[in-house]
């Protein structure tokens, strides 16, 4: 990209150089800088992305402060499109399933499945399910995920009843104590009866689309989603997946998605999005996503991270270590993912998550 012609063609706007507590509040008062999504942190500059095929990353890119872009754009006629993407970055987020976003959330992980990568078969029993989900609200979850499908590489896939039967005790016992519930599901026959038993979120890895009554279930029971990217499906999703740009094949992905559900009657306030780390993607498409997640912003929807325990950490440090011992690996990425504004960290590890999203969140304040 031409540092002197920035906004020529197509661009993407992404926010940059997060401030937090008093120095954000003093950038915000002053101008040179927005809250990004209505929320505690703020973006003094940005990055013009635009598509470059043939390239490594298949993107190229220019930051700038965000009075020098805004000059620019008005300067070359891109003006609007960039005031409408900045609109976008920095509109607070409405409340999502009652929950609000002053503070990161946790979305605690409830499988109830044999053969899930990183637990599977640890919760099989209803009862112990339960109990886990309780003790994972007590560590600080805002949010069980209960799912009764693995979706882990070349799972075999699950009857929509056998998937029913095995959530249901578990979500309806759960709700009944209180817990904002999501059901993890790509089955409209499991939506409907987990949110018959108590559920109030939908979180489906194909983002809608892999179920043709999906979208009509969500929006008859206007129920918050999340919209996961996934190229395939669980069976196939890792046969050699190829994209031309992964950070910006996701976005327009999941803005397709979007666009599919407001026209089903889904309101854009009731959808978050979740780049699908680990769903069809290769160690480097991982980590060209996760260090542009704040591109994400641009849809003005929540954004959903689910990094725990994911294979790419292993692949990242090439030492194979098994699931249950990619704690350390999952902060990292998670940490990194508040510092671009993600509002939702879907985690196992509840108590050891919560405590480092308050420690990171010390340190935000104190600017």
């Amino acid at each position: 990209m031409s540092a002197g012609e920035p906004f020529d063609g197509e661009y993407r706007v992404r926010p940059l150089r997060p401030l937090s507590g008093e120095t954000a509040d003093l950038a915000v008062r002053a101008g040179t800088a927005l809250r990004l999504a209505g929320g505690p942190l703020a973006f003094a500059a940005v990055e013009i992305v635009t598509r470059r095929p043939g390239s490594e990353s298949g993107m190229a890119g220019i930051v700038l402060p965000l009075a020098e872009a805004r000059r620019r754009a008005a300067s070359s006629g891109g003006g609007a499109p960039l005031e409408a993407a900045l609109e976008a970055l920095s509109a607070p987020r409405p409340p999502w399933a009652g929950l609000y976003f002053d503070r990161p959330l946790l979305m605690g992980i409830v499988n109830v499945t044999p053969d899930s990568f990183s637990d599977g078969g640890d919760f099989v029993d209803p009862g112990i399910a339960v109990a886990h989900g309780k003790a994972l609200l007590a560590a600080g979850a805002d949010i069980l995920d209960v799912g009764g499908e693995s979706t882990r590489p070349r799972a075999t896939p699950v009857d929509p009843a056998e998937e029913a039967r095995r959530v249901e005790p578990v979500i309806r016992a759960l709700a009944g104590a209180g817990a904002v519930v999501s059901i993890d599901t790509r089955h409209a026959a499991v939506m409907e009866a987990a949110l018959a038993a108590g559920a109030r979120i939908v979180n489906d890895v194909s983002g809608l689309a892999g179920d043709p009554r999906s979208i009509e279930v969500v929006a008859r029971h206007r129920a918050p989603v999340v919209l996961m990217h996934m190229r395939g499906d669980p069976a196939t999703m890792q046969d050699d997946p190829v994209y031309d740009c992964a950070p910006l094949d996701v976005l327009d992905y999941l803005e397709e998605r979007i666009a599919a559900c407001e026209a089903a009657g889904i309101a854009r306030a009731d959808i978050a999005v979740d780049p699908g780390v680990g769903f069809g993607k290769r160690l480097r498409h991982n980590l060209a996503i996760l260090a542009r997640l704040s591109l994400l912003h641009v849809t003005g929807c929540p954004i959903l991270l689910g990094a725990s325990r994911k294979s790419f950490i292993s692949s990242s440090i090439g030492r194979g270590e098994p699931p249950k011992a990619r704690l350390p690996g999952s902060l990292a990425a998670e940490l990194a993912a508040l510092d671009q504004g993600v509002q939702i960290l879907r985690v196992h590890d509840v108590a050891e998550t919560w405590q480092a999203v308050q420690v990171w969140r010390g340190i935000r304040d104190a600017g």
